[in-house]
């Protein structure tokens, strides 16, 4: 599968070269003039290069879970490599007033662009609007805000996506068995993440007639969680064809479970990334096949957009003189035959 590893999406966005101007050119053997009737763009893309001084506010919520950990650390790992960003980050938290406060005090201290992970996209929505009607620009690292006046850039993963390729991966592997199950161990129930995730998984299976999905669980993105709920999955279900597992976080707690009740009888795929999950699916030496990035490096590559923004960049690559809009992340299959090429991006 011919995906692009995470640590390589910088240089697709932010390579050396910038976008050069266009031209028309005749046949040699003309003797017309030589026309450039295309549209041009002299202005410089983002490189590694030192420019404009940029200071970057970070907030995000708590780093309770491995992956809000690692989204922490790629942004300030991030801001390290370029000497003329400052990156002034919050402690991060998950009340909500908070956060709020947390990025009030960065726009009081008139930082040049905002990145915001908010705890709760929709509750945070004002505090955004606040930051943009005060000329800081934001960028929207994932949860998104309630209204697109309240950030200048979103960046983030996909979720759909997410299920509908782990439903694919599965699917694949099943489509030649009569009356295959699956059964699915989602993440938290009131999130809109998770609903998403389970629906791309069903919408996935549609394609796979044969494939049928007899029981669902939802855990709380936690290893206590995921080891309860599914040890109640096993002892419910005698006998299966493929789980997938919404987050690797409590896909540690899923795989004790299933250790414990000597079950290897069917085939497990992860999400989000975790490194233990890309060791294990290295090792090959349990019922943990593939797992379904949602790439943290998104928030290094939310601080790449963020300096761009700051020194009135363009993105190199792109023919627009802005940076875009919003990007989605594509949420790859990591598998024994192309794990190596993703370990450098597994998260503890």
């Amino acid at each position: 599968m011919p995906e692009i590893p995470a640590t390589s999406r910088r240089g697709l966005l932010f390579g050396t070269a910038a976008v050069s101007a266009g031209a028309l050119l005749t046949a040699c053997t003309s003797n017309e003039p030589m026309k450039s009737d295309t549209a041009t763009n002299n202005v410089p893309a983002a490189d590694d290069k030192p420019g404009k001084a940029v200071t970057i506010g970070f907030a995000g919520p708590q780093a309770d879970h491995g992956w809000l950990n690692a989204i922490n650390e790629n942004a300030k790992e991030r801001a390290k490599k370029y000497s003329e960003v400052t990156l002034e980050i919050t402690e991060g938290s998950n009340d909500t007033a908070a956060q709020i406060g947390q990025i009030q005090t960065l726009i009081n201290k008139k930082v040049d662009v905002l990145v915001i992970l908010p705890a709760d996209g929709k509750a945070l929505t004002q505090v955004g609007l606040q930051a943009m009607k005060a000329g800081i620009p934001v960028i929207n690292l994932d949860r998104i805000f309630a209204s697109p006046q309240a950030y200048r850039c979103w960046i983030g993963g996909d979720n759909y996506g997410m299920g509908l390729n782990a439903g694919r991966f599965i699917g694949e592997q099943l489509k030649d068995k009569p009356n295959a199950k699956v059964i699915e161990l989602a993440g938290m129930d009131n999130l809109e993440l998770t609903k998403q995730r389970t629906q791309g998984f069903d919408d996935a299976l549609k394609n796979y007639p044969n494939i049928k999905k007899v029981a669902r669980q939802a855990a709380e993105f936690t290893v206590e969680s995921g080891q309860a709920k599914m040890a109640q999955l096993l002892q419910a279900q005698k006998q299966f064809d493929a789980l997938w597992n919404h987050d690797d976080d409590q896909g540690v707690g899923a795989l004790r479970a299933i250790q414990q009740a000597g079950r290897d009888d069917f085939l497990m795929v992860g999400g989000a990334g975790a490194k233990s999950a890309m060791d294990a699916i290295k090792a090959d030496n349990s019922v943990l096949k593939a797992t379904v990035l949602y790439p943290p490096t998104m928030a290094a590559s939310a601080i790449d957009l963020a300096r761009a923004l700051g020194q009135a960049k363009g993105v190199s690559g792109m023919a627009e003189l802005e940076i875009p809009a919003s990007i989605t992340l594509y949420s790859a299959v990591v598998t024994k035959d192309n794990v190596d090429q993703y370990l450098p991006t597994g998260f503890n």
